[in-house]
This record gives structure tokens, sequence and C-alpha cells, in this order.
């Protein structure tokens, strides 16, 4: 029995002098002594290092198609564009096409379709784009309604949208008709006078921005109720709790949960608006005169009607700029607010 006691002690001997020899120092934690192995800790920097490398490579590559395809689809037609737009070229005169530099850009300065063009483009995107928010904003609000069957509202949300723009316009078109229009007939149980709503400028302008606003609203009430679908039910609960009136826990509750869904229906209306052109070709011909003419149409007009493709890609330039300056100042101030 000592035998096997001795032995026993031994091998534990052993084991505790293989132990303090294979080990490296490690001293108490009260002790002064406060090194530490070296190896692991660089060893494992420099592994995260190269995997934070090794992900950041791996996720270059799997963007590079996206961005190579963004340059094929985007980066290409603005450079032509660009080209385009210093250079001489009308089909109609039959001469080559020569380098002029800035010169259609300064034609724009004394051209005054060009200005009323603008002033117009402008002048929808201004009236339409808050329009169409509080008229959307109504209908998602109605639509969010707890209805026994919903799916009729939201269908009649969806005929706005799908409907063609060209079509919308023929719409806009014969309502506003002063023979046999919709609107006419209507007012005729107010006023005993017809209106004749193309002959006049504002009337027509009136009009048209009236139609796209019905044809725009759709689009933002789809937004704004697939944000109103996030906003959790036990705020209103809570704020019904505390004694909160409904407005109060609209202005309170519901708006600041909807910024998001705002700020993407505003950009999407304000670069939709500036390239205004189906609706009003359909309605006025961007008449009377060329009280109704936007920017797109001037373009078009230049372009197809008059071969100038150099003035015309000018005219595009001057858009494009417009729509990603105004996304840029909206997304700016979304940010600061």
């Amino acid at each position: 029995m000592k035998e096997h006691l001795a032995r026993a002690a031994g091998e534990v001997d052993v084991q505790k002098t293989g132990a303090m020899r294979g080990s490296p120092r490690t001293a108490h934690p009260l002790s002064g002594d406060v090194r530490s192995p070296a190896s692991p800790a660089p060893r494992g920097r420099h592994r995260r290092s190269w995997r934070d490398a090794s992900d950041r490579a791996l996720g270059g590559v799997l963007l590079a198609p996206a961005f190579l395809l963004l340059a094929v689809i985007v980066g290409y037609p603005v450079c032509r564009l660009l080209w385009t737009s210093f250079l001489a070229l009308d089909l109609s005169a039959g001469t080559p096409a020569r380098f002029i530099g800035f010169d259609n850009y300064l034609s724009l300065a004394t051209d005054r379709e060009f200005w009323t063009s603008l002033t117009n483009t402008l002048l929808i995107t201004l009236i339409t784009v808050p329009a169409a928010l509080l008229a959307g904003l109504a209908l998602a609000l109605i639509a969010d309604l707890p209805f026994r069957i919903r799916w009729p509202v939201r269908v009649a949300l969806l005929v706005p949208w799908a409907l063609p723009l060209a079509f919308v316009g023929l719409i806009g078109g014969w309502f506003f008709q002063s023979e046999y229009g919709v609107v006419n007939d209507l007012l005729r149980h107010v006023i005993s006078t017809r209106i004749i709503w193309f002959n006049s400028a504002w009337l027509a302008f009136f009009a048209i921005c009236l139609t796209i606003t019905w044809k725009t609203s759709s689009f933002v009430a789809l937004v704004l109720l697939a944000g109103l679908q996030t906003v959790p039910g036990e705020l209103y609960e809570a704020a019904a709790v505390d004694g909160a009136s409904a407005l109060r826990r609209f202005w309170h509750v519901t708006l600041p949960l909807l910024r998001p869904s705002i700020a993407v229906a505003l950009i999407f209306r304000m670069i939709s608006s500036l390239q205004t052109f189906d609706i009003p070709v359909t309605m006025t011909r961007g008449g009377p005169g060329t009280s109704t003419v936007t920017l797109a149409m001037y373009i078009h007009q230049n372009t197809v009607d008059f071969l100038d493709l150099g003035y015309g890609a000018a005219l595009a330039v001057v858009l494009f700029v417009v729509s990603m300056a105004v996304t840029v100042l909206y997304l700016r101030q979304v940010r600061a607010a």
C-alpha cells in the first residue's frame, strides 16, 4: 500500500515539473510581475486584420458587377450626352458634327422658350408635389382605417397609379373639355357661364396640375400606407392612455415615424415632376401658345421635331443638373432635420 502511494506521489511530482517547464511563466494577479505571453495577442490581431481585409476584398468583388452595370447603363449615356451638348449636331442641316464648346449653353441665356419651359416645370413641381403629398397622406390614413374588408380601398389606390400617363392626360382633357366635359357639366349647376379651360393659360395650367395631382397622389398614398403599417399600435395605445387626442397622436406619433416614407415619396415625386411630359402633351400640347410647355417637352421638340441634337443635349443636361440639385438639397435638409 505504501509503495502504491509513493509511486502515485512521484507521478504527480513529475507532472507538476513538466507543466512548470513546458508552460510560460505567469505571475499572480496581486504580484508586481505583469508579464504575459506575447505570442497569442499579435496572432489574434493579425488574424482579425487579415479577415477584415479579406471581407473588404470580397465585398469589392461582389459589388464590382453592379458598379460595372451602372457605369455601362448610366455613366456612358451621361458622358455621351455631355459630349453631344458641346457639338453643333443638326441633322436637318446635313452638315457633319463639329465642336463648338459652350455655344449651346450660351444660347440658352437668350432663348425665351427655354426660360418659359423651365418656369412652367418648376411651377408644376412646386404646386403638384405638396398637393400630392397632402392628398396622398389623407388617402393613406383613410386606407389604414380598420375596415372589415380593406382590399377594395387599396385597389382603388392602385388604379390611378397603374394607369399610363398618356391615358391619364386623355382622361384629363376629356374632363375639362369645354363642350361635353364632366367638370363643366358639374359647374353648370353652380354658374351659368361655360368655362373654356384650354383657351386660358392659367386655367389650362390649373387643369394640368389638378390632373397630375390626381395621378401621383395614389403613388404617395401607397408609399405612406406602407410606412403606416410599420408604426407599432402600442404607441397609439400609450398615447391614448396619457390622454392625447387624435390630433396630438397624429402630430407626435404618426408624423415623426412617417418621415422616412415621406422623404422617399417626395424625392421620387420631385424627380418625376421635373420630367413632366405625357400629361401636358396629351391635354394641351403646350398650348395655348407655349404657356404650358415643360422642359421635357421642349427637349423633345428640339431633338425629335427640329433634329437639333446638340442643342437638345444641352437642354437635357440642364434638366439633369436641376433634378440632381433638387434631390441633393432635399436630402441634406432631411439629414439635418
